[in-house]
């Protein structure tokens, strides 16, 4: 049986559905194709000598990873000669990346976050890249992009994706009619498309949090958990199991794969009270694909997808997956 590569899909959505340019779907395909050169360093590890840290930190203040660094670059020069953007955000950069002006410029944003999963690189535990595609505003046409016009809400997303590097290579991807998944045939080198229409059962019986933070946690998110924790005798009527990678992709991809709630909440740590997760690098994009796939996606009480951005490194509350657990969760903060 002949399967569908990236490109065929791209292009019949182009053709039949309308559901991307000709412009958005030569990005993707770039982007696909550092994802997977970003997957072959990976996968060498400590061969190509890329484990480990620099003495450099990135503007979150975070220490990066020599992996952390190799893929923003990836990123940055497969796009830049592309001529389908007008600009590039990154997790790992403190402001914008404007196309050269040597370069021909196209009509998008390009939001990633290069190597999300970043602690579990040097223990060889699935690791990821995330990214979301904006239209730049129609008022930025004829001058340099801004950083402004990287502040759009997520329901403005054009398509976003992620790739994860596991024991399969694979990349997910949204243009807003449905969710579907393609594993890199490392002997072709295509993506293949391998799922379909990926969906999020309604109900779960698995959640996703570092129960560490619990005394830190809100008033609702410490009551769900204890919630979950009874088990059939408590008010769930449910036995439920926990379920923690510390990989964004990972967890997500998980619950994609057979349902379950991600949480990652705002808490009441000064450095946590507005959450932990970037919003427009990991929040909106994620948010986007489980929403797309059936799920639903908030900061706790307001859908992720509707947050106006103030700031490009703005971080956000984070509770997604099965729709059933995430409007319970929703409605314990409301009823607050």
């Amino acid at each position: 049986m002949t399967r569908k590569t990236l490109t065929q899909y791209l292009v019949e959505q182009q053709r039949r559905k309308q559901a991307v340019s000709a412009e958005v779907r030569l990005l993707i395909e770039i982007v696909a194709r550092a994802c997977k050169a970003i997957g072959h360093a990976v996968s060498k590890g400590a061969l190509g000598g890329v484990l480990g840290s620099l003495e450099s930190e990135n503007v979150q203040g975070e220490v990066q990873k020599k992996l952390d660094v190799l893929s923003n670059e990836i990123l940055l020069e497969a796009n830049e000669w592309g001529g389908h953007l007008a600009g590039m955000a990154s997790e790992e950069m403190e402001t914008i990346h404007r196309i050269p002006n040597r370069y021909p410029k196209g009509e998008h944003l390009l939001l990633f976050d290069p190597l999300d999963g970043s602690s579990n690189i040097d223990v060889n535990v699935s690791i990821g890249t995330i990214f979301s595609v904006l239209r730049a505003p129609h008022h930025a046409s004829g001058r340099d992009i801004e950083e402004a016009d990287f502040l759009q809400p997520g329901s403005r997303q054009v398509a976003a994706g992620y790739a994860v590097y596991g024991p399969q290579t694979m990349l997910v991807l949204t243009v807003g009619n449905g969710v579907v998944g393609f594993t890199l045939d490392r002997e072709m080198g295509s993506w293949v498309l391998t799922h379909k229409d990926i969906r999020i059962p309604e109900q779960t019986s698995e959640f996703a949090i570092n129960m560490s933070n619990m005394r830190h946690w809100e008033t609702p998110v410490k009551r769900y958990i204890g919630d979950c924790l009874a088990g059939k005798t408590g008010p769930l009527g449910k036995d439920y199991n926990m379920r923690w990678i510390a990989s964004m992709v990972a967890d997500v991809h998980r619950i994609l794969t057979r349902g379950g709630i991600f949480m990652y909440p705002r808490d009441e740590r000064p450095s946590g009270r507005k959450g932990k997760l970037r919003l427009m690098y990991e929040a909106n994009p994620m948010s986007f694909i489980v929403e797309q796939a059936g799920g639903a996606a908030t900061d706790g009480s307001e859908r992720i997808l509707d947050i106006f951005p103030e700031a490009l490194h703005q971080r956000v509350g984070v509770v997604l997956g099965s729709k059933e657990e995430v409007e319970r969760v929703r409605n314990y903060h409301l009823e607050l």
